[in-house]
């Protein structure tokens, strides 16, 4: 019973680490809880599984909010709904498939690379360069990255539309909006095929985030996230390298 109230202190401070994050950059929440979830031991599936039925608390919050101040592009939203949401099946679907301990290096591999895209972003500013083409794919593979990897839709489209030249706060906020039903529907997958024995997981993240939010919406105003990116990005790389070894090294 001691064990198990300490594993879900754990769980609550990787809610809160990660939503901390997410409420300063606008992103990597799904990147930062996979790979402190990775780096406990929990397997790849339950991990994303997790992540995902947690997210569905504060996306649906976030996506409430940027309909409540019109900062959703509502052309973009419905070119990225659709692409997203079956993205997300397949890769939810695909994850449950594989053996956990075959991609578990690849996920954490995936992390790492992620990482590394973060703290790259740290180092120089993008450059617009007005294009909104193919949205479908862009919505398609992000969500499906996303639910394999456990993270990924935000760095991963955001960041494209952003650097593309689109409007930062239709683009933050419609990338938002969509990721609540890209989690939604990665979520009833994994509900359907691995049922709801993490259940305790999801509520310790989710607890965490909650507790979170205040916090991060008070960093992003007076941080800088450059600063934030460089912590994000060097935990990621960290705690992959740490799966990586621990892996390879059994």
């Amino acid at each position: 019973m001691e064990a198990l109230g300490y594993d879900l202190l754990v769980y609550v401070a990787i809610g809160f680490a990660a939503q901390l994050v997410d409420g300063a950059l606008g992103m990597a929440y799904g990147a930062t809880a996979s790979s402190l979830l990775l780096g406990v031991g929990i397997a790849p599936a339950v991990s994303s599984a997790t992540v995902h039925a947690a997210e569905c608390f504060t996306t649906g919050a976030s996506a409430l909010s940027h309909h409540t101040f019109g900062n959703i592009d509502k052309k973009l939203f419905r070119r990225l709904l659709i692409p997203g949401m079956i993205g997300a099946a397949i890769g939810a679907y695909l994850l449950v498939q594989l053996p956990g301990e075959t991609i578990k290096p690849w996920i954490a591999g995936y992390l790492l690379l992620l990482g590394i895209v973060i703290v790259a972003k740290g180092f120089r500013e993008i450059v617009a360069k007005r294009v909104t083409s193919h949205l479908i794919p862009l919505g398609f593979f992000g969500a499906l990255i996303d639910a394999i990897g456990g993270g990924g839709w935000g760095p991963i489209v955001a960041t494209n539309l952003l650097a593309r030249g689109n409007e930062a706060r239709l683009t933050i906020g419609t990338v938002n909006a969509v990721e609540f039903f890209v989690t939604l529907t990665a979520s009833l997958v994994f509900l359907a095929t691995l049922g709801v024995s993490h259940w305790q997981i999801v509520a310790a993240l989710a607890l965490g985030g909650v507790a979170a939010a205040p916090i991060g919406g008070w960093l992003v105003k007076h941080l800088n996230p450059r600063y934030l990116l460089f912590v994000v990005g060097l935990l990621v790389i960290g705690l992959s390298l740490r799966t990586l070894y621990l892996h390879f090294s059994a």
